[in-house]
């Protein structure tokens, strides 16, 4: 079981260099729907992402289609979301049979609308105050939805204690 971050047409360097980090220090692999709003190379994206692009799994796709059809039967798909109905934190993300996907919109329209509407089942939502502001970071939203599937999955292969004495011997 794997856990995938796929970010819709993402337009802001920033943000896709972060999730990038975040995607490196969890083992998840982060997939990029084109168009993006930016070149790789930008340094934006670079100096967002620090030294640790080496170890970002990174797939780009040309298309949503091309994105979907890379996925198998048993895979799960979530679609994150502020219109959403379901809690982030409802479905069970420590299922074992496929990989878990989450698909994030573009900072400034979210998904396509249709795509949106042709599958409610399989949106979440972080909840928030919607009247204050029109939508969370995307790099925090990951971040959020990411621990919490990793939560379900017991932190799998990661580093849950870390001593000073550990940094020492490095």
């Amino acid at each position: 079981m794997t856990n995938h971050i796929v970010l819709f047409e993402p337009l802001m360097p920033a943000n896709t260099g972060n999730i990038a980090r975040t995607t490196a220090g969890t083992d998840a692999v982060l997939h990029l729907i084109e168009p993006l709003g930016f070149e790789l190379d930008d340094k934006h994206v670079k100096r967002a992402g620090l030294d640790y692009w080496d170890y970002v799994q990174l797939v780009r796709h040309d298309s949503l289609p091309d994105f979907l059809a890379t996925l198998k039967a048993e895979d799960h798909l979530y679609l994150v979301s502020k219109f959403a109905n379901m809690d982030y934190t409802q479905p069970d993300y420590g299922e074992k049979n496929g990989d878990h996907y989450f698909l994030f919109g573009k900072e400034t329209t979210g998904l396509p609308e249709v795509f949106m509407r042709q599958n409610p089942e399989k949106a979440i939502r972080i909840p928030q105050d919607d009247t204050h502001i029109r939508s969370l970071n995307l790099s925090n939203t990951v971040a959020i939805v990411l621990y919490e599937a990793l939560r379900q999955q017991n932190f799998q292969s990661l580093d849950t204690i870390h001593t000073y004495e550990q940094d020492k011997l490095k």
